[in-house]
C-alpha cells in the first residue's frame, strides 16, 4: 500500500501537478491513452484532435471508437499549431474536448503549450495532451497549463521497462466522467474502479503487476533525486551537442532548433542513403537501434531517441562517431531519380 501511495506522489511531481487521479495504468502508454477518451467520451461528443504527426492520427482513431463526433485540424509532419489557428477551430467545431500530442514521436515537435489551457477553459472543453516522449525529458507543468487529462509511458524519460502507462486526469476531467450519462464502455480501464483500488479503499479492481510498480517507483525516486530541472537540462545539453555534430557532419535536421524535442532528434536522411540499410548496420554491428520515419516521413527520415538514461554525452559521441565513420560506406545505396 505504501509503494502505491509512493508511486502516485512521484507521478505528480514529474508531472508537477496536484491532481487527485494519477495513477499508473496497467499497460503500455497506449492503455493510458485510451483511458483518458474511454473515461471522458460520451457518444456523440464532438472530440478535436491536433494531428501534425502518427500519435495525433492514433488519437483519432481511438477517439471514433468510443462513438465520438471526431474533427482534426492538420499541420504537415514537422509543423506545430499556432494559438490562432486552434482558436479557429475551437469556435468552428465548440468540442467537448481538444485533443493533442505534447512531443510528436514521429516528427520530434515540441508543441508549444502556453495560452492552449486558457483557450479550452474561454471555450468549455477540456485538454487532453499526450506526453509520452515529454515526460521526464522535457519541461512540463499539468497545472500551470490547465491540461485536464494526460497520459504517458513507462520506458522513456523515465527509464522504467515498457508495462505502466502514467495517467492523471484533472478535477474538470473528473466531474465529466461522474456526470456520464453510463457506464464507461471499457471495464478494464475504468478509472471510477480504477480509483477505489488506488484510492483510501483499496477495492480489489485486477491483479496488477507489482513487479512492474516497484520498477516505477525505483525510476521516479531517481528523477526525484536528480531533479526536474537538472534533468530537463541534461536532456537539452546531450540534443544540442547532437544536433551540432550531425551538421558539422552536413546533415540536416527535420525540425527548426527552437520546436527541436530533446528527447527524440529527428534527421533527414541524405539523398542516395539507404536509410534502412544503414540503421539496420548500426543495429547489426554495434548494438544501436536508430528508428526510420512513420508515415508520410517513412523513408525521409531517422529517428534518434536520447530518453533518460540513455541521454548521455557519451552515448552522442559514440554515435556522432559512427555517423562520421560508417555513413560515407552508404553514400549512393540508392540511385538518383532520373
Amino acid at each position: 500500500m505504501e509503494l502505491m501511495g509512493e508511486v502516485q506522489e512521484l507521478l505528480r511531481y514529474a508531472w508537477q501537478t496536484d491532481n487527485r487521479l494519477t495513477l499508473p495504468m496497467s499497460g503500455t502508454g497506449s492503455a493510458a491513452m485510451e483511458a483518458t477518451l474511454a473515461n471522458t467520451v460520451e457518444p456523440g461528443d464532438t472530440v478535436l484532435v491536433a494531428v501534425k504527426g502518427y500519435f495525433g492520427m492514433r488519437l483519432a482513431d481511438m477517439a471514433g471508437r468510443y462513438r465520438a463526433e471526431v474533427k482534426t485540424i492538420e499541420k504537415p509532419w514537422g509543423e506545430w499549431f499556432s494559438l490562432d489557428e486552434l482558436e479557429a477551430a475551437l469556435i468552428k467545431h465548440k468540442p467537448a474536448i481538444l485533443a493533442m500530442v505534447h512531443a510528436e514521436t514521429s516528427t520530434g515537435v515540441c508543441q508549444p503549450m502556453d495560452g492552449i489551457g486558457d483557450l479550452c477553459r474561454k471555450h468549455d472543453c477540456l485538454l487532453l495532451l499526450d506526453t509520452v516522449t515529454s515526460l521526464g525529458g522535457v519541461p512540463l507543468y499539468i497545472d500551470e497549463w490547465k491540461v485536464d487529462l494526460a497520459y504517458s509511458c513507462s520506458q522513456k524519460g523515465l527509464s522504467c521497462p515498457p508495462g505502466l502507462g502514467p495517467f492523471t486526469m484533472g478535477p474538470r476531467a473528473e466531474a465529466k466522467m461522474t456526470a456520464r450519462q453510463g457506464k464507461v464502455p471499457n471495464w478494464y480501464l475504468d478509472v471510477s474502479l480504477l480509483n477505489q483500488y488506488w484510492g483510501s479503499d483499496r477495492v480489489y479492481h485486477h491483479t496488477a503487476p507489482v513487479n512492474m510498480n516497484f520498477g516505477m517507483r525505483e525510476a521516479l525516486r531517481l528523477l526525484a533525486e536528480e531533479g526536474l530541472d537538472q534533468a530537463w537540462a541534461r536532456h537539452r545539453s546531450n540534443a544540442e551537442l547532437l544536433w551540432s555534430g550531425l551538421e558539422s557532419l552536413g546533415l540536416s535536421m527535420h525540425v527548426p532548433a527552437d520546436r527541436r524535442l530533446p528527447t527524440l532528434t529527428t534527421v533527414r536522411i541524405p539523398e542516395g542513403v539507404d536509410g534502412k540499410a544503414f540503421s539496420q548496420h548500426l543495429l547489426n554491428n554495434h548494438g544501436i537501434e536508430v528508428g526510420g520515419g512513420l508515415g508520410t516521413l517513412a523513408g525521409k527520415i531517422w529517428r534518434i531517441g536520447l530518453m533518460g538514461y540513455n541521454s548521455t554525452p557519451e552515448n552522442v559521441n559514440r554515435l556522432l562517431n559512427l555517423f562520421e565513420t560508417e555513413l560515407p560506406r552508404f553514400s549512393g545505396s540508392v540511385a538518383a531519380a532520373a
